[in-house]
């Protein structure tokens, strides 16, 4: 496998880590397009620009995003309701970018500069304390 596509490839993809695409996060689904094993509208977060520019990289007809994989979103956030938050750890488990912290039994709190709004908190919340919200411009 050509290693200096895979990171052309995986610098094209939103580093979400979301999973939407099918893959275990953006670089497992970067090596797989260079494998020729996926193809380059997987891709969510990245929307229809983002499956152009995977295209015109590896130089095949550019189609849009595949809109049964999820919608594209401007840009979101993780936010943890303070009051709710029970301590269980559940979402920093879940976070694939660790951009929550806390303690067990203490409250949680997400660093929005490492949050990339792949929602996979959300469903780890067993008391639903977490909310997405637009991201700062």
């Amino acid at each position: 496998m050509d290693a200096a596509l895979v990171e052309r490839l995986d610098r094209l993809l939103p580093q979400t880590q979301c999973g939407q695409c099918g893959f275990d996060g953006c670089r497992p689904y970067a090596e797989a397009m260079a494998r020729g094993e996926a193809g380059i509208d997987h891709c969510p977060p990245g929307g229809d620009a983002g499956a152009r520019a995977l295209a015109h990289l590896l130089q095949v007809p550019a189609r849009p995003y595949d809109r049964s994989r999820g919608a594209h979103k401007p840009p979101i956030v993780a936010v943890v309701v303070e009051e709710d938050c029970i301590g269980c750890t559940k979402c920093i488990q879940a976070c694939p970018v660790d951009a929550i912290i806390g303690g067990a039994k203490h409250m949680h709190v997400v660093i929005d500069l490492l949050c990339t709004g792949c929602e996979l908190c959300v469903p780890a919340c067993p008391v639903d304390c977490i909310v997405m919200e637009p991201a700062a411009p």
